[in-house]
């Protein structure tokens, strides 16, 4: 077990004003459960690709799954500021193995928006102790970005649907219990009219995953491809309508894409932080890098453009909790926080000098591992085109 130290994040400028008491003693406890369960470990998953499974039956343990939804399902009926919590204390420690917040935050809200009662009591309450492990799988090779192209098909037999088609850039998937699919349920040729979710569980003849897919950085995370070789899926697990998937994903697109700022803005203050401990230590001729001007200015601009989209971010979540936060904002919060992120960690290897490359430090970690925020949840280049639809 690697003997890990995270620097205290540095000092805002302007004080956040999200956060009860009983927000900060959930933080304390997620902080601890990142710092203690998940960071000494990370260099293990990374090796074997993915995370042990039975630290989702700590997390679990700890109420970290699914809390926002209902007690009656198994969660702990709070604000999605707890998710928030969670998910800057997960960016906070540098880990980028676990799928926490997709289980949590993605696949717990689809079942709990659109799934009839038998759905959620089903499903719901082993996600929050972890007995089961869920994955969403849209993406397919070749689509990318443009889910109405998706060439998975659910055929009607019967009683079931008959599934074939393949995903790629799981996350979860390779330990998924069960995956909500996006499939093509009918031919009108109108792409998103035809577009269900299916609720496809593991070990359903046909189903098989491949191999967690070698990635340049978040080598630790579960992602892999699936494979649907005439899958039989009872209708009962169609999620919502038939034909109502693509409105079901677009429905939940924004918190989606909150949910990258959120990560991305709490990985620059961590990346700020071990730069600004790093410059302090590390001398070079006679006196602390810190010492010069130019690290000095480096420094003051990255702490006023991290303080900035803290700001920003905090001020979307405001509107998360009222419901009122538009799409357009959220693509904004995503694309331009993940620039940020990008080119904090990018400045702050340049800071670290040599030792910035190596990955024994957490910022040659952070420059490999952070790169994928811009793909992910929709381009940046996507979030760009939605916004000017809006102008």
């Amino acid at each position: 077990m690697a003997d890990i130290h995270i620097p205290k994040p540095v000092a805002p400028m302007m004080p956040r004003t999200l956060f009860d008491s009983d927000h900060e003693a959930f933080r304390a406890t997620a902080r601890r459960f990142f710092e203690t369960e998940i960071a000494p470990f990370h260099e293990k998953w990374e090796t074997q690709q993915h995370i042990d499974r039975d630290l989702w039956n700590k997390a679990g343990e700890l109420g970290m799954l699914c809390p926002t939804m209902p007690e009656e399902y198994g969660g702990s009926n709070v604000d999605r500021l707890y998710s928030m919590i969670l998910m800057e204390e997960q960016a906070r420690s540098g880990d980028s193995a676990c799928g926490f917040s997709l289980h949590s935050d993605i696949v717990a809200n689809y079942l709990l928006n659109f799934g009839n009662d038998a759905q959620k009591q089903q499903w719901l309450p082993k996600m929050a102790t972890g007995e089961v492990v869920t994955a969403i799988a849209m993406t397919e090779p070749g689509t990318g970005s443009d889910l109405q192209a998706i060439k998975t098909t659910a055929k009607a037999d019967g009683d079931d649907y008959i599934v074939n088609g393949s995903k790629i850039f799981i996350t979860n998937g390779y330990l998924c219990d069960m995956a909500v699919v996006a499939v093509r349920t009918g031919d009108s040729g109108k792409g998103a009219q035809d577009v269900s979710l299916l609720m496809i569980e593991a070990g359903t003849e046909g189903f098989t995953k491949g191999k967690p897919l070698k990635k340049v950085g978040m080598r630790g995370q579960d992602t892999c491809e699936l494979f649907f070789d005439n899958v039989r899926v009872p209708k009962s697990n169609l999620l919502g309508m038939e034909g109502m998937g693509f409105i079901m994903l677009m429905k939940e697109l924004a918190w989606e894409r909150m949910m990258i700022a959120i990560m991305c803005v709490s990985g620059a203050e961590a990346a700020l932080a071990t730069t600004v401990e790093y410059v302090k230590d590390r001398k070079a001729f006679g006196k602390p890098i810190s010492a010069f001007q130019n690290t000095r200015f480096k420094l003051a601009e990255m702490r006023s453009e991290v303080q900035i989209a803290r700001v920003y971010v905090d001020r979307c979540m405001e509107l998360v909790l009222k419901n009122q936060l538009s799409p357009e904002a959220a693509c904004a919060a995503k694309y331009w926080v993940s620039d940020l992120l990008s080119k904090v960690v990018d400045e702050c290897v340049q800071l670290h000098g040599g030792y910035g490359y190596m990955l024994e430090y957490p910022i040659a970690r952070a420059y490999i591992d952070n790169r994928a925020n811009r793909i992910y949840g929709g381009t940046n280049e996507i979030m760009k085109e939605l916004i000017s639809r809006s102008i």
